[in-house]
């Protein structure tokens, strides 16, 4: 499907802030970028870089006062997204050096605190995809969606104790259970089609039969037309907006629909 997705984000400064922004979806085999744009009010200054993950990076400087970005982007996104109860568990010894990272434990994802979870969960299920859906299933159904529990700083253990959170809350426990039964696991962040209430989304993508396959514990099945922001170990990398100072953000509005 094709889609136009839009964001826009206004904030509010009382000094020089350095702002990276990650807002900017990329071609990749899964997504094509048709047409793009990209604004700054008042105009200011950007470069752009590419960081270790291959993320499209913006770096720029807000003044003080009031500031707003606004980018929108038309992609043409997969309506259907590859589900392989065959795809098998990939030993380490085997991982291609790029992937190793996303074994490790990082700030959200705390591996050594959920061996024994992980475990529970998948006892007696074929090792790889149906490893990685079978904590997806757990999660659903034992961790509740709700806003307002969870804030910038609660972890996957944090979840996996208070069993309510959103999106990247989890995001963030899948990951820390497969990375437990030693199967790699990226956070990714984009725009999701027809997601209710819209927002940008996480999910999360895990390294099985040689491939990265597509996983979302917040629905009931797997949904294509996705668009693509970031990849990253945990949601530190793959922050929309990270800025280094004083710095307010008014108003946040995200918009997805079909072209």
């Amino acid at each position: 499907m094709k889609l136009k997705v839009a964001c826009q984000l206004d904030y509010e400064s009382k000094e020089n802030v350095p702002l990276i922004l990650i807002l900017r979806p990329q071609n990749s085999s899964g997504q094509q970028v048709i047409e793009e744009n990209y604004t700054i009010t008042p105009k200011l200054p950007i470069s752009e870089y590419k960081d270790v993950y291959g993320n499209l990076c913006q770096r720029l400087v807000c003044p003080v006062g009031s500031i707003s970005i606004s980018t929108s982007s038309v992609v043409e996104a997969q309506d259907n997204l590859d589900i392989n109860f065959a795809a098998d568990y990939v030993p380490v010894e085997n991982l291609p050096a790029d992937v190793l990272i996303y074994l490790l434990a990082s700030r959200y994802c705390e591996v050594d605190k959920l061996f024994n979870l992980a475990v529970e969960i998948t006892q007696n299920i074929t090792m790889g995809y149906s490893q990685v859906d079978a904590i997806c299933q757990w999660v659903r159904k034992n961790i509740r969606y709700e806003y307002g529990h969870s804030c910038s700083s609660t972890s996957a253990f944090d979840i996996s104790q208070s069993k309510i959170g959103v999106c990247r809350d989890f995001s963030h426990l899948c990951m820390a259970l497969c990375r437990c039964l030693s199967i790699p696991a990226r956070m990714v962040v984009g725009y999701l089609y027809d997601l209710k209430p819209m927002d940008l989304h996480a999910w999360f993508e895990a390294y099985i039969g040689d491939q990265w396959y597509t996983f979302d514990a917040t629905q009931s099945s797997l949904k294509g037309n996705r668009v693509v922001l970031a990849y990253g170990r945990d949601a530190n990398d793959v922050a929309f907006s990270t800025q280094f100072g004083e710095m307010e953000l008014l108003n946040m509005w995200v918009s997805v629909e079909a072209v």
